[in-house]
């Protein structure tokens, strides 16, 4: 049996979970929730490779992402940084969708499963 670390848990959540050789992250937002829809994904996207690389992996290895927009207005601003932040030849399967997010200043919110 493959033996599971949570990384960064509380009583709620963990930021990371890895079992066996694959990681899933859990929904990360921005800090500064003042930015614009590509400087959010700008900070979502720095906090997943933060997580990635302290549970052993990096974006090369990602395999799936979600990806949930407050407004799908800012689908082309966070496509902006999402395609320059993904490796050639190594994209993950994606979806992303419009949804009500938990606080009314989050703009994007990126969930990620990766291969270690």
């Amino acid at each position: 049996m493959s033996e599971i670390t949570r990384l960064d848990q509380n009583h709620r959540r963990a930021r990371a979970v890895v079992h066996g050789d694959t990681v899933y992250l859990a929904g990360h937002t921005a800090d500064d929730r003042s930015a614009d829809a590509a400087g959010q994904t700008r900070q979502v996207l720095a906090k997943i490779d933060e997580m990635l690389a302290a549970a052993g992996s990096e974006r090369s290895k990602l395999l799936n992402v979600t990806i949930w927009l407050a407004d799908m207005a800012d689908f082309a601003a966070m496509n902006e940084v999402y395609d320059a932040w993904v490796v050639p030849g190594h994209t993950p399967a994606r979806c992303c969708g419009a949804v009500t997010l938990a606080l009314p200043d989050i703009k994007v919110e990126i969930m990620a499963v990766a291969a270690r």
